[in-house]
């Protein structure tokens, strides 16, 4: 529990609902505020700190510490407050399932310097928070390419073996909805690359699109839909949730 948000969001008179209302966010927004590892969006921060006449720092430490690329903090900030993740991956299991050795590989085999990697590394596992149960964070309904799967990261097979377990706990578990687009699949949508869309609590709908250039956020309407028919196509491509887990085991007792 973040005490000092909470400690001055009463002494302010103000309720998540309240304080909600004057911001224009969802109360469970508000109310996620008050949990480790959740900071508002940069838009509104200086906006409920003048609000409860405290410091951001004062009221969400972290706010100043962050590790990530600064490109891809806005997408972090819009990430923690989502009600739904749909994320669709072609090359990699996606950073909010990835264990430490395997975030570790993937950042190292890149142009970064050693320090860069631990910062990111460090980053990826901590954004990972909102997932724990108990912390209200978004449903994660995750689909890979079943390359992903069988793509060696790193030198050691037990690092691929222990990725693949760790992802079939979150899904055994519930915590996430996996499904495996198959290898024997035709051609489909997802071999474009892979993107996000977050269901945001007001509503509204945002997307994470990566690419060798660049990474985008975006909120165009028409941007949206083509990639809400994409997301449709993918998923109609891929194994249901049973044959999802039955490819997900064999494919990591193939790795030890």
């Amino acid at each position: 529990m973040n005490h000092a948000f909470v400690a001055t969001l009463a002494a302010a008179g103000h309720t998540a609902e309240s304080l909600a209302d004057r911001i224009g966010v969802h109360p469970k927004t508000v109310a996620r505020w008050a949990n480790p590892g959740h900071i508002p969006q940069s838009r509104h921060r200086a906006t409920v700190a003048g609000l409860l006449a405290k410091e951001i720092d004062t009221l969400w430490p972290d706010a100043g510490r962050r590790r990530e690329p600064v490109w891809f903090r806005p997408w972090v900030d819009l990430e923690r407050e989502a009600v739904t993740l749909r994320s669709f991956q072609l090359a990699w299991v996606p950073g909010l399932l990835q264990t430490e050795a395997y975030a570790r590989a993937t950042l190292a085999g890149g142009m970064l310097a050693a320090e860069e990697v631990d910062e990111f590394t460090e980053a990826r596992i901590a954004r990972q928070a909102i997932l724990a149960p108990g912390e209200g964070g978004p449903l994660l309904v995750a689909v890979l390419d079943e390359g992903v799967l069988r793509r060696r990261v790193g030198d050691d097979r037990a690092l691929m073996a222990a990725q693949l377990v760790c992802l079939l706990g979150h899904a055994e578990a519930g915590a996430v909805q996996l499904h495996i687009v198959p290898a024997d699949a035709p051609s489909y949508p997802g071999l474009d690359g892979p993107f996000t869309i977050a269901d945001m609590p007001d509503g509204s709908r945002v997307a994470h699109v990566d690419s060798a250039a660049q990474a985008q956020i975006l909120d165009q309407p028409s941007d949206l839909v083509n990639l809400e028919r994409r997301w449709e196509r993918i998923r109609g491509e891929a194994l249901p949730r049973g044959r999802s887990l039955a490819l997900l085991r064999e494919a990591a007792a193939a790795w030890t």
